[in-house]
């Protein structure tokens, strides 16, 4: 009877300092569970510019279960995560990272969880945020909330990337084939049954963090107008709006200066009110130039990811 198998996926981006802990501590675990599943260690080489490939060339060779893409560049985080559940062979597969945030002495458990049919999906959330900034905390928190209210998409507060998954979970995945990817989202929106399994939060092992706030920022931005249209009806709320406004406006200096006699406020006011109103439209116009930028290099249809080299297990002797 063909035994299951497992495919860890490791998205990488120069993590020479945590790749020899993280292969330690993986194959611990992987002995752990060595009676239960096989494993695959499918990672993704996002372009590093350390020694990652390297360094991962040198575990396959010494471990048949090792296997590796390298991207022609960075190409994000996000389209590691797609090449990896692209090209991973188990019968279930988990997303983790390689810094040890994602703490593999969880796999067990989630496998469990999975193994017993009761749900399709097992993914971690931390109930803390111990070592992080209060400004990044904050930030984070608000836009999850902000995120659930105007997508309808239901994000679980402290939701990580580290989730494992049934091949069917998998497929469904692979089906959103969009450029401008959110995987958070589209964890969500698949849907299926998963459990969460709450941990507190690890600090990296070695090395520093790849996300800025720059880049959060930018990712909470995809985020959100990969699941919604309201920005977009903001430009027709504030419209009507001020249509309104200005009639009450015109009726009140009407008002004023027929029953009266006040003289209407001159440049100051004028002034306000044109940099204002300005302000607005330029914000919309952003709003707007956001949906289609995005639906430009959709239509292109580029390749979410480039791969320079690889060396991947058979998928037919699976």
């Amino acid at each position: 009877m063909k035994r299951e198998c497992l495919s860890v996926i490791v998205p990488c981006y120069n993590e020479e300092e945590v790749l020899p802990a993280f292969y330690k501590e993986i194959s611990r675990v992987r002995a752990l569970m060595a009676e239960q599943v096989d494993m695959e260690l499918l990672f993704i080489d996002d372009g590093s510019k350390d020694r990652t490939l390297a360094i991962l060339k040198e575990m396959a060779e010494q471990d048949v279960d090792v296997h590796y893409v390298s991207f022609s560049r960075n190409f994000g985080k996000e389209a590691g995560i797609y090449a990896g559940l692209q090209n991973c062979v188990g019968d279930y597969a988990v997303v983790m990272d390689a810094d040890l945030q994602h703490p593999p002495k969880y796999l067990p458990e989630m496998y469990e969880s999975l193994k017993s049919g009761e749900y399709d999906c097992a993914a971690m959330r931390r109930v803390d945020r111990k070592g992080e900034g209060r400004i990044r905390s904050f930030f984070s928190e608000c836009f999850y909330k902000l995120n659930r209210k105007i997508t309808g998409i239901d994000i679980v507060q402290g939701a990580t990337d580290y989730r494992m998954m049934t091949r069917q979970v998998v497929d469904a995945v692979l089906s959103m084939s969009e450029y401008n990817r959110f995987t958070k989202g589209i964890f969500a929106w698949v849907g299926f049954r998963t459990r969460w399994i709450g941990y507190h939060n690890v600090q990296r092992t070695a090395g520093m963090t790849k996300y800025t706030f720059g880049s959060l920022g930018r990712y909470a931005l995809n985020g959100i107008t990969a699941f919604s249209t309201v920005p977009l009806a903001l430009s027709s709320f504030f419209g009507f709006f001020f249509c309104i406004l200005a009639f009450v406006m015109m009726l009140v200096v009407l008002v004023k200066t027929l029953v009266w006699g006040d003289p209407v406020a001159g440049f100051p006011t004028l002034i306000t009110v044109i940099l204002f109103i300005g302000g607005l439209q330029l914000l919309m116009i952003g709003i707007l130039g956001q949906y289609f930028s995005r639906a430009y290099m959709e239509i292109k249809h580029r390749p979410i990811y480039i791969a320079r080299e690889q060396k991947l297990a058979d998928k037919e002797a699976r």
